[in-house]
């Protein structure tokens, strides 16, 4: 199955953060936001499918895909039955396994600063559509 949180470019995205990445529903970011690559998410992790969110809180794996323009980054995560799924404005996936209320999946086999920089690049502009691609 596949769902989509579909977020938009922002001239602050450097997409620097060594062990995150994260979408949100916030229209600004500030240059320390260095693990956001979208905002104006539609969706946050409470907003999620109910089968998505079954299948994360059972520890099913992830194919996360960055979608912006032509180009594509895909990598993997798990989820974990310790996920709350009840953030109303972000959706974070961590290398590590740390969970909190906004944590999407865990144990990510990438974080932002592994996009590569020419969609970084494409990821300033505001009006680029950023897509998250979940494959579960």
């Amino acid at each position: 199955m596949l769902e989509e949180i579909i977020s938009y470019g922002h001239p602050n995205v450097t997409a620097k953060h060594r062990t995150t990445m994260q979408v949100t529903k916030d229209r600004e970011i500030t240059i320390r936001a260095d693990c956001v690559v979208g905002v104006r998410a539609d969706k946050s992790v409470r907003d999620l499918s109910s089968e998505l969110k079954s299948h994360l809180l059972e520890g099913g794996s992830v194919l996360v895909g960055i979608v912006v323009g032509e180009m594509e980054f895909r990598f993997e995560a798990r989820g974990d039955p310790r996920l709350r799924l009840i953030h109303d404005r972000d959706s974070v996936v961590r290398k590590s396994d740390y969970v909190d209320d906004r944590t999407l999946a865990i144990r990510s086999s990438a974080a932002a600063r592994d996009i590569p920089r020419d969609m970084v690049r494409g990821m300033r502009r505001s009006d680029q559509v950023v897509v998250m691609e979940l494959v579960f």
